[in-house]
C-alpha cells in the first residue's frame, strides 16, 4: 500500500446537481424502482440491473453486504474493493409457471417458485432481506434505503477506470460512463464503496444510474422523483442557495451523506428517520429510549446525525406549540413543485418527451 497515491479531488463543475431523501416519508413501495426500471434498464443484458433500489435498514443490502465489500477513501488513499458475485447481486428470476399453470392439482399444493437459471433455488437476490428490520418485539423496527449513483465530487470510479471510460459532467457534476470506450474491466464497480454500478454480461459494460441528465436537459425531474408517491425526494443544485437541497443541506444541516466515512462526498443526502420511542416493560412508552440504536445512524450517516435529529424534533415542536417553521414547510411539501427545483417541466406536454415516457 505504500505506493498508492493520496487522492487528488476532481475538479468542480459549473453546478452540483444533488438530491435530498427523507426517510421520514419513504414507503418502501418501489414505485420509484418501477420507474427507473422501466425507462431505463429495459435494454439486453440490463434485465437483473436495478439503478434504482429501496433496501430496508437494518439489512445487508443489494447486492449482498453492498457497504462491507470495500471501496471509496480511507486517509485519503484508495481502499480496495471487492467484486460482488453473480448470486450476491441476484438474476431475473424464472419461475415456475409451467408446472403452476399446466400441471397443478388444483390444492394449493404449487406457487411460482423462483429459481436461477441454471435451476437452482435462489439464496439472495435483491431486497432479500426486506422489511424483516432489526430489535426484538415489541421494539421491532426498519426503515427504508433508497439507493441511486451518488454523483460523488470525490468519484473513486473514475480514478479507477484505465481506460478514462468514466467521466464528470461539466455543467452539473453528474457521473457518466462512455459505454463505447469501456472495455467491462469492471474496476468501477470494485472501486464504489456504494456498489451502485452494474456489469452487462451480454455487451461486456458497466452500468449505473444516469440522473436521467435527458430529462434534467429538458427541464424534467428525474423519472424516480416524479414518481414517488411519499414526497420524499428533493432535487436540484447544492450551490443555489434559494434551491430545497441547497437549504437542507447547507442551511438547515439536517440532509446527511451516507456513509461519510467513504470520503468519496457523495451529492446524495438522507433526511435521518425520527427515533420512534421504544416500549417499556409495562407497555408504556419509554421518552428515554428509542427502538433504533444511535450508533446505527452514526454508522450510516455520520456524527451530525445526533444534531440533525434534534433540530428536525425541535422543528416539529414549535409547529406544534402554533409556530411556523421553513423547515417543516420543506419538509412536509405541500406544493409537489417545489420539491423540483428547476425541473419542473411536464413531459406530457413536450412535443419528443424524453425517453417516450409520459410520468
Amino acid at each position: 500500500m505504500s505506493d498508492i497515491q493520496i487522492h487528488q479531488p476532481t475538479h468542480q463543475p459549473a453546478h452540483q446537481f444533488a438530491m435530498v431523501f427523507d426517510l421520514n416519508k419513504c414507503l418502501g413501495c418501489q414505485t420509484c424502482t418501477v420507474a427507473c426500471k422501466t425507462q431505463w434498464t429495459r435494454g439486453s443484458g440490463m434485465e437483473a440491473m436495478w439503478w434504482n433500489i429501496v433496501n430496508t435498514m437494518p439489512g445487508r443490502g443489494t447486492p449482498r453486504n453492498a457497504f462491507e465489500l470495500g471501496g471509496g477513501y480511507q486517509d485519503g488513499k484508495p481502499l480496495p474493493g471487492e467484486l460482488p458475485g453473480k448470486r450476491d447481486w441476484g438474476e431475473a428470476w424464472d419461475f415456475e409457471y409451467e408446472n403452476v399453470f399446466f400441471k397443478s392439482d388444483g390444492q394449493g399444493g404449487d406457487y411460482l417458485r423462483p429459481r436461477e437459471h441454471d435451476g437452482a433455488t435462489p439464496e439472495w437476490g435483491p431486497n432479500w432481506d426486506e422489511d424483516i428490520g432489526g430489535g426484538e418485539y415489541p421494539n421491532s423496527f426498519f426503515f427504508y434505503l433508497p439507493l441511486v449513483c451518488m454523483n460523488c465530487s470525490n468519484p473513486p470510479c473514475l480514478e479507477a477506470c484505465p481506460r478514462d471510460t468514466i467521466y464528470r459532467r461539466e455543467e452539473d457534476g453528474i457521473i457518466l460512463i462512455d459505454e463505447e470506450r469501456c472495455h467491462g474491466y469492471r474496476f468501477c464497480i470494485e472501486a464504489c464503496p456504494y456498489k451502485r454500478i452494474y456489469f452487462n454480461e451480454q455487451r461486456a459494460i458497466a452500468q449505473k444510474c444516469i440522473s436521467c441528465y435527458p430529462r434534467l436537459e429538458e427541464g424534467v425531474a428525474p423519472a424516480c422523483v416524479r414518481q414517488c408517491p411519499g414526497r420524499m425526494r428533493h432535487v436540484g443544485y447544492l450551490d443555489d442557495p434559494a434551491s430545497q437541497v441547497s437549504k437542507l443541506v447547507h442551511q438547515w444541516q439536517v440532509a446527511l451523506p451516507l456513509r461519510p466515512d467513504f470520503e468519496v462526498q457523495p451529492n446524495v443526502f438522507y433526511i435521518p428517520p425520527s427515533m420512534p420511542l421504544a416500549f417499556d416493560d409495562e407497555g408504556e412508552f419509554d421518552d428515554d429510549a428509542s427502538r433504533i440504536p444511535m450508533e446505527d445512524l452514526r454508522r450510516l450517516f455520520g456524527g451530525g446525525v445526533d444534531r440533525a435529529l434534534t433540530i428536525i424534533e425541535d422543528e416539529r415542536s414549535n409547529v406544534a406549540a402554533g409556530g411556523q417553521s421553513e423547515l417543516m414547510d420543506i419538509l412536509i411539501s405541500r406544493n409537489w413543485q417545489d420539491m423540483l427545483g428547476p425541473f419542473t417541466q411536464d413531459p406530457g406536454v413536450l412535443k419528443r418527451p424524453p425517453s417516450g415516457d409520459g410520468g
